[in-house]
């Protein structure tokens, strides 16, 4: 890739660096951009990580993320890279203040919402990335895509949810 990006040395390297936001739900919630990483925050990394690393492994392909820049914009890209392919990113959450709600419902709500934002214009060739933060309980990622908002104006929508984050006990 030619863009003026920056990017981990390695996906393990990524893993290892987010491991604490990772464990700190606050942080992935509220935290402040990561100024070294191009103001990418913590939930948008983790969760272009889980993409890279699902499709790698499903799929057997060579994907890896970067900040952006100010051609693209957007909250990260996905870098194919073998092929070369970029996938410029954006990002909405469906925030922990949510609890108890329908999932589908927040869902829809913060698909609309991010492409309410800009329209055909904004959204254009971009990933819309959904971040689902909240204890929402049970969700169908099928009946989600068959409710999706037409025209949708993102390229493809991907769903990220940590169902739950626990680590060892201690001694």
């Amino acid at each position: 890739m030619d863009l003026p990006v920056r990017k981990f040395k390695s996906m393990e390297v990524a893993l290892k660096t987010l491991e604490p936001y990772i464990k700190n739900a606050t942080h992935l919630q509220t935290g402040k951009p990561f100024q070294n990483f191009g103001d990418m925050r913590s939930r948008e990394a983790v969760a272009n990580w889980l993409l890279c690393a699902t499709i790698n492994a499903v799929e057997q392909r060579q994907l890896s993320f970067t900040t952006t820049n100010d051609l693209i914009g957007g909250d990260g890209i996905i870098h194919n890279e073998k092929t070369g392919d970029i996938f410029p990113t954006e990002h909405v959450m469906v925030p922990s203040q949510q609890t108890g709600k329908d999932a589908q419902s927040l869902i829809l709500k913060a698909i609309d919402d991010k492409r309410n934002k800009g329209g055909a214009a904004y959204a254009s060739g971009k990933t819309l990335v959904v971040f689902v933060n909240a204890d929402t309980g049970e969700w169908f990622p099928n009946k989600v895509a068959r409710a999706l908002p037409a025209p949708l104006y993102f390229e493809t929508v991907w769903l990220v949810s940590l169902q739950q984050v626990a680590g060892r006990a201690s001694p």
